[in-house]
């Protein structure tokens, strides 16, 4: 063990600065570490969900599944200076995650229309606190800047429960308190009727067809708040929706409907 010799408090103080303002690992100094990144308005950004991993897209922001990518991809990226965002599914069971037998039968729901997927109870705040938790603790740990928790929105579905506006309320400001404790950022995903309420919980949205649906508008309140809104189309060609979206803010592209890797941007 190193002893240190006794220093005197000028000397002490230049100490903790020196280590306050030192680098983190992904090369940004202390001090914002300190807080959830915060991404502003109009980045650039790729979105994947499926197939082999393409690293090499030439964007700030990539969104990745958290379960599925390893803590060399998220380096690979952030050697890049590239901000990374871990996908993680926070309103429904799928049956083929590996956390799958820890989540008890009653909170299972009806099936959402995506193979081997059931809407969750998100009233049981006390059951789904630690599940949640583990799977943002896997965000952490393989060194995510933040997440992307999908499924905000059961209350508008078809779930099997009577679910309220203001479970969902509840719900979601969990889940963005989970994510802060760990020291990173959260987007809000789709939700658009609750933004007013929840802008100020979350750093940033994530959101898909508003454009084909005529919602965009909807999220100004987090450009407004200098929040970015990274958004999809599925539908729609880019000629359709980018002139719209740009205007508005909004971090816009045209996908397939499996996330691969395939982009189109504004």
């Amino acid at each position: 063990m190193v002893r240190l010799r006794a220093v005197g408090p000028a000397l002490l103080l230049l100490l903790v600065t020196a280590c306050s303002a030192g680098e983190t690992a992904d090369g940004t100094a202390g001090e914002r570490a300190a807080e959830p990144w915060r991404p502003a308005p109009g980045l650039d950004w790729q979105w994947q969900l499926t197939g082999p991993l393409d690293l090499a897209v030439d964007v700030p922001v990539y969104d990745i599944d958290g379960f599925e990518s390893d803590a060399r991809d998220v380096a690979a990226l952030h050697e890049r200076d590239v901000r990374v965002i871990c996908y993680i599914n926070a309103g429904a069971w799928e049956d083929f995650r590996p956390d799958r037998d820890a989540f008890p039968a009653g909170l299972l729901g009806e099936g959402n229309g995506w193979e081997g997927e059931r809407w969750l109870d998100i009233r049981q705040l006390e059951a789904l606190r630690p599940l949640m938790a583990a799977r943002f603790d896997l965000c952490r740990d393989k060194g995510f800047d933040a997440v992307e928790p999908d499924l905000l929105d059961g209350y508008l579905n078809e779930t099997g429960f009577p679910l309220t506006a203001d479970d969902q309320l509840a719900y979601n400001r969990m889940i963005a308190e989970l994510a802060h404790e760990r020291g990173l950022s959260v987007g809000l995903k789709n939700d658009l009727p609750q933004i007013p309420e929840l802008v100020g919980d979350f750093d940033f949205a994530v959101n898909e067809e508003c454009a084909e649906f005529g919602e965009c508008a909807a999220l100004t309140p987090f450009i407004e708040a200098g929040k970015a809104v990274f958004h999809v189309e599925y539908a729609l060609d880019t000629e359709e929706f980018c002139a719209t979206t740009t205007a508005l803010g909004l971090s816009s592209m045209a996908k397939r409907l499996d996330l691969d890797a395939w982009r189109d941007p504004c």
